[in-house]
């Protein structure tokens, strides 16, 4: 019988560690979370399937440094006359300033400037990693959070920004996101300054100006048509009364821009159904290439796209993977092609309780200038970045994390203290056969190892006590079926007597009876 599980230590008391006040207060930095056992593990098979389908098309993995010079991040800082603004910096002993890797894309410029004999041209890498941002905390929004990017550097041939597209779309898929659930939207950032051209907006001049119409184009599809022609104009002020400074372009200008999104707007309509998707593409390059009139830099763009649509067209990728949108320009100032956003198309409720699409889980396009920066040569490069947590929240929506399929280890309960070796034995049979399996290491009895079997998720417990050892056996308790009757149970007299959805078994089948146990909460 098992001693009572508030029995005192019975180890010398000089064994003990003496008691002490507490010296720190256990509390988690603003901006920063914990993640527990059942997010780890569900984001690591998300992150394994999307490893499988990046070495499919032949990327392979690099771990760069945490930590970078501030220099090394550059123009690309938010603000690089204040190496703390945005990003976690300090001065090490030599009076260096460090930063926190501020994304992944930089650090991967670093590393192809000092490595660029020795890599394959083009080289392709995908990376798996923290980042950190100094920015204001808020909900969903933290200053940790971990990204999945994979780049192709050293090629200027749109093929590559169409494989990335590509497998983006397979990546989704391959996590468990329906086709028809997700898009993967791409367009051209040399079609965007085109238009600028069109319209008398490029120089540098305008460089404000440009940054504004840019930003109202990316809030087409939140804010609507009425919204973004106000702040292509004198400025808006939205619902809760703040006011946003427009672009002060001419309605001739304003005409030209909305033109450029307009086409976009019609381009939402499913083409015929004898249509091939190649020959929508197409026709809504014709349209592009119309808009940005003689802009060389714009005829450029569309006919890069063209290109790309041929890819997507071989490869057998269809309109309910990928779509061509004008509205896709992203942020970033580095982007100087073409550009993709991986959006989920699927409705989940909002603050207000109406349905709204979940969103973008990731995006990246063309960045030519970045690892010249280190080089003094033109080095393109293209690539692509997923927000791990935001597209595991998505999984989450689906139902589609698996972690209704985790399980803790089978606990080897501890019945008799002066013989652990005969159970961490019986824990040893178990991993050697691939199950995973942990003897009980604390010190109580066996009310409170049952409980802990529970909170570990352990699908079943193995018992042996000594009428079980006289007889070569062992008794296993299916904790999963047993569930509401192992509540009840409060010593071995109870455990004996109840006996709840458990098997004695000779010790020599034990490995088969708990993997039939296994196998049958696996179905």
């Amino acid at each position: 019988m098992a001693k009572d599980d508030k029995a005192k230590d019975s180890r010398p008391q000089g064994l003990l560690p003496p008691r002490q006040a507490a010296t720190a207060i256990a509390r988690l930095p603003k901006g920063m979370r914990d993640v527990g056992p059942a997010e780890v593990r569900g984001l690591e098979r998300m992150l394994k399937k999307i490893r499988g389908v990046y070495e499919l098309y032949g990327f392979e993995p690099l771990a760069t440094s945490a930590l970078e010079f501030s220099d090394a991040l550059g123009k690309f800082l938010p603000d690089q006359e204040r190496p703390n603004a945005g990003v976690f910096s300090f001065q090490d002993e030599d009076g260096d300033w460090m930063s926190l890797r501020y994304d992944l894309t930089a650090p991967l410029a670093r590393y192809v400037a000092e490595n660029y004999d020795r890599l394959p041209k083009p080289y392709r890498r995908y990376q798996v990693g923290s980042v950190w941002r100094n920015e204001k905390p808020g909900p969903g929004r933290f200053r940790e959070f971990v990204q999945f990017d994979a780049d192709t550097v050293g090629t200027d041939n749109v093929a590559a920004d169409a494989e990335i597209c590509m497998m983006a779309a397979d990546a989704l898929e391959a996590i468990g996101v329906p086709r028809g659930q997700y898009v993967i939207k791409v367009c051209n950032r040399k079609m965007f300054f085109g238009l600028l051209e069109s319209i008398g907006l490029m120089g540098t001049e305008n460089d404000q100006r440009q940054l504004t119409v840019l930003r109202a184009i990316d809030k087409f599809d939140r804010l609507g048509a009425t919204a973004v022609r106000e702040l292509l104009g004198g400025g808006r002020t939205d619902a809760s009364g703040d006011f946003t400074k427009g672009a002060g372009l001419t309605p001739e200008q304003i005409d030209q821009v909305v033109l450029y999104i307009g086409l976009y707007i019609g381009m939402q309509m499913l083409p015929n159904e004898n249509e091939a998707a190649v020959d929508h593409w197409e026709s809504q390059c014709d349209d592009w290439a119309g808009v940005v009139g003689k802009s060389i830099l714009g005829q450029q763009g569309v006919e890069e796209l063209r290109l790309m649509a041929l890819h997507f067209h071989a490869a057998g990728y269809g309109l309910n993977q990928i779509k061509l949108d004008s509205t896709i320009i992203r942020g970033l100032e580095y982007y100087t092609g073409p550009v993709f956003e991986a959006e989920l198309t699927f409705p989940i409720e909002g603050d207000d309780g109406k349905p709204v699409r979940f969103g973008s889980v990731g995006g990246g396009g063309r960045y030519d200038g970045l690892v010249s920066r280190f080089t003094g040569q033109p080095v393109p490069a293209t690539g692509f970045s997923i927000g791990i947590s935001r597209l595991y929240a998505a999984l989450q929506a689906l139902g589609k994390t698996g972690a209704e399929t985790a399980r803790g280890p089978v606990l080897v309960l501890v019945m008799d203290k002066t013989d652990l070796g005969a159970y961490q034995a019986l824990a040893a049979k178990l991993r050697q056969a691939g199950i995973p399996a942990e003897m009980y290491v604390g010190s109580s009895g066996m009310k409170a190892q049952m409980k802990y079997a529970d909170k570990r998720g352990s699908p079943c417990v193995v018992i042996q006590g000594g009428d079980e050892k006289a007889k070569g056996e062992v008794t296993i308790k299916d904790l999963i079926a047993g569930a509401q009757a192992a509540a009840n149970i409060t010593d071995r007299a109870a455990w004996t007597e109840g006996r709840p959805a458990q098997v004695s078994v000779p010790e020599a089948d034990m490995v088969r009876a708990v993997r039939e146990i296994l196998a049958r909460h696996s179905r």
